[in-house]
């Protein structure tokens, strides 16, 4: 294989120790250096490059190695995929068992015959509506994808994601292993100037606080894949409720959405309120992201237009542009902005 990637897919108990995670990297990195641990799946991803030559194995000799010693050391069964990259490696470990693997050759016969005959819906970014959308057109595997041109492709769901689909299809991807480590959640807080009843204020505070998260996961390179919000109220108790995000996201836009759902499923009934917190979880890096397939032009207005305000705030100060949702009468400063004036963010 040029590149083996080796997919490993975790069968951690919901019990289990809060540093099992980090002694399980520490195993698998005595067999590569570039190993990534992503919690939130319970699964490691690692680039075999070098070590099927170090240890003198081949990729299915190395993979059986490495399900051994997670055995024998932690006593974890796994399943395991390996490929030629990581889009293939997750596929195959996703359609594994337990305790065995499935390796995928690194031949262009090999990979179409792993490809062909899998639903669209298991290529990355094929949600139920770009599903529901290639079926209407006869497009229910990936061999069918595959028997289509890309330009037939890129009428049906736009330029970029027509040419991504046909990429995925043909097998190629070049996410990489990315060993570095991130932040586990990044965080924002606004404290009331007092006990709050109207809605209105929760929910502009909200907005507050997911364009602060947006413009922190941004320029920190990252994506949230859980949002979890967090609030006070005048006796001091406290209510947290957390979600998963439709999709790995930075931006505010999406952000809002979610924590918008969040706070309508407390039900508050004019609950005072002192503070309002808003977390993202399980960050992962936004380079290695895939975005779910987008039908509708209108979905990237929101995000072409956060990419200009996020330059425009870098060159002239953060409130030369913001929500429209959180403008008052009188210019904008600290005071009139919640989750600025009492927004405070740790990563």
């Amino acid at each position: 294989m040029s590149r083996p990637i080796l997919h490993l897919r975790l069968d951690l108990p919901a019990d289990h120790d809060i540093g099992l995670p980090e002694g399980l990297r520490r195993l698998l990195e005595t067999v590569t250096p570039r190993v990534q641990m992503i919690e939130q799946d319970a699964a490691a991803v690692l680039d075999l490059t070098g070590a099927l030559a170090y240890w003198r194995r081949d990729a299915r000799g190395l993979t059986d190695m490495v399900q051994l010693r997670v055995l024998a050391h932690f006593g974890l069964r796994t399943a395991a995929g390996c490929a030629g990259n990581r889009m293939l490696a997750a596929m195959a470990c996703a359609l594994t068992p337990l305790d065995r693997r499935t390796v995928v050759d690194d031949s262009p016969e090999a990979i179409a015959a792993f490809l062909r005959t899998r639903p669209a819906r298991e290529l990355p970014g094929v949600g139920t509506k770009t599903a529901t959308l290639l079926a209407e057109y006869g497009l229910h595997t990936v061999g069918d994808i595959v028997a289509v041109p890309q330009l037939t492709l890129q009428r049906l769901l736009g330029a970029r994601a027509g040419r991504t689909l046909h990429e995925y299809a043909q097998g190629h991807d070049t996410q990489i292993v990315d060993p570095t480590p991130v932040s586990a959640s990044m965080s924002a807080e606004h404290r009331f100037g007092r006990d709050e009843l109207d809605p209105a204020q929760h929910r502009r505070a909200l907005l507050a606080l997911a364009a602060d998260l947006g413009a922190r996961l941004r320029s920190s390179g990252q994506i949230a894949t859980g949002l979890t919000c967090t609030v006070r109220y005048a006796d001091a108790s406290g209510t947290r409720r957390s979600r998963t995000l439709p999709e790995a996201t930075q931006h505010t836009v999406l952000l809002a959405r979610t924590a918008y759902g969040v706070y309508d499923s407390l039900a508050l009934q004019r609950a005072r309120v002192r503070s309002i917190a808003l977390r993202a979880d399980a960050l992962r890096p936004a380079d290695h992201a895939v975005r779910q397939l987008t039908l509708d032009a209108e979905d990237d207005k929101p995000l072409a237009i956060e990419a200009v305000a996020d330059r425009a705030r870098a060159r002239y100060g953060h409130h030369v542009l913001y929500p429209a949702a959180l403008a008052v009468n009188s210019p904008p400063s600290s005071a009139h902005w919640p989750g600025r004036s009492g927004c405070r963010g740790s990563i």
